[in-house]
């Protein structure tokens, strides 16, 4: 859940949403249909992590602690079970 809601605030600016494009070189058609594998939510948490003041953005407007997107990018890209510490 916490991958799609990084996309849809990504989504919500522009700018942002074609930093992302730029940057992963997926196509603004295959979005949609990316957005139900993830691995590809993990590389839109992925994107976040690599920009502090993106990170810190996303994690003011979610609510939430900037650790639960490391936790949650780690979990999507299967590096980590949720039900253990």
């Amino acid at each position: 859940m916490l991958g799609i809601q990084a996309l849809g605030f990504l989504a919500r600016e522009p700018e942002r949403l074609c930093a992302f494009l730029a940057a992963t070189g997926i196509d603004h058609a295959a979005i949609r249909d990316a957005a139900k594998e993830s691995g590809f939510l993990a590389g839109v948490l992925g994107h976040m992590l690599d920009d502090e003041n993106l990170l810190i953005a996303f994690a003011d407007d979610a609510g939430i602690d900037p650790t639960e997107i490391r936790r949650a990018h780690d979990v999507l890209a299967g590096r980590r079970n949720p039900d253990r510490p």
